[in-house]
């Protein structure tokens, strides 16, 4: 049975419970419960600035709800899975925001960037209208500190009229859109994470992104660190040469997500029948090392659900050491003397495990 096939109907599965857990609870979830903000110290592209995170919950990702979405993916579960109305909303995102304005003196902040997250693709207008875009955008453009906006879009969702219509309202501000290409390898892209997003179609959107020059409009390419099916050091070699690959394609910035375990997916399903394991922290700093030498744009490697029994993990050593070097190599945009220095004794661990992963034909690699 095809990876794209039991995929869907695991997610078809847990959308049914998930409906069916929500339908026999008397107190119905407001909407605005679906949706989280948050800030803290980030990297933008020429300093370390403020960053304000926003999560808003839209009807879905129709990636997801068509076709069963990523094998990694979660968000549709995290949406209400309800249609919600453009003033529903705009209301959310009001409160939301001004949450994080009463949390913060933006003013006194000289850079600050803002990261906008919906349940699919925010270029997608069956779930955020444009007047819910424009809305949005106008706030962002009334502080001259906010030097980034960045959302997250597939690239059929990519196009010049848009790019242009909401670059307009913002023309004084980086405008960058995150596209979840995840890595070069088609057949790992499609097969195994089932993104429906061929080369073809990332580098289209990406040189439409780059054609426009009247604002300042950038791609970034989100990469996934170990996908299911993939052995770890062909996963490690995967991730660096992808990073290679997004740079030629034109990309601006880079944003590693290694892998984590959500409930209700295809890499849940695996794992909890041993036959998926995310990756080795040392990995991701393998990745960061090579393509902080091989790829002169702005990386990050993002550390959510390091050192957790469903994230990226070493052993309870040098779990959260390792987590806070990488954070200040994200912050500083180098690979640090202390990170290349760093050693544990379950090192040796991980440089056997990608030793003999050949000789053992494993996917998954006990770290326990």
């Amino acid at each position: 049975m095809k990876v794209q096939t039991i995929n869907k109907q695991i997610r078809e599965h847990s959308i049914e419970n998930i409906k069916n857990k929500r339908d026999r609870k008397k107190d119905k979830k407001p909407l605005q419960a679906y949706a989280a903000s948050w800030a803290n110290k980030d990297r933008l592209y020429d300093c370390v600035g403020y960053t304000i995170f926003i999560v808003l919950p839209t009807s879905g990702c129709e990636w997801a709800t068509k076709s069963g979405g990523c094998t990694m993916c979660s968000y549709i579960a995290d949406s209400p899975l309800c249609e919600i109305e453009d003033n529903e909303l705009i209301e959310i995102f009001d409160n939301e925001w001004n949450k994080q304005l009463e949390k913060t003196d933006i003013s006194s902040h000289e850079n600050v960037a803002v990261k906008l997250f919906v349940s699919g693709s925010f270029l997608n207008t069956n779930e955020v209208d444009e007047k819910v875009q424009e809305h949005i955008f106008n706030e962002f453009n009334k502080y001259d500190n906010i030097k980034e906006v960045i959302v997250e879009s597939k690239p059929e969702y990519i196009d010049e009229d848009s790019l242009k219509r909401l670059g307009s309202i913002i023309p004084n501000k980086i405008f960058e859109i995150g596209i979840g290409v995840e890595t070069l390898n088609e057949d790992t892209r499609l097969n195994k994470i089932n993104k429906g997003i061929t080369n073809k179609s990332f580098e289209k959107s990406v040189n439409i992104i780059n054609n426009i020059k009247e604002y300042d409009i950038r791609a970034k390419a989100y990469l996934l660190v170990k996908p299911i099916l993939l052995p770890e050091k062909k996963a490690v070699q995967e991730s660096i040469d992808s990073a290679k690959y997004a740079k030629e394609v034109g990309v601006k910035r880079l944003a590693y997500c290694p892998a984590t375990v959500h409930a209700g997916t295809l890499m849940d399903y695996l794992w909890k029948r041993g036959s998926y394991n995310p990756p080795w922290i040392w990995s991701t700093i393998e990745i960061i090392k090579q393509v902080r030498k091989n790829v002169d744009i702005p990386m990050i490697m993002d550390t959510a659900g390091f050192g957790t029994r469903r994230g990226p993990f070493n052993c309870k050593k040098c779990n959260s050491k390792l987590k806070e070097l990488i954070i200040e190599s994200n912050l500083k945009q180098e690979f640090t003397k202390e990170l290349e220095e760093f050693t544990c004794e379950c090192k040796s661990k991980w440089e056997a495990d990608l030793e003999f992963e050949d000789v053992l034909n494993t996917t998954t690699n006990p770290k326990t």
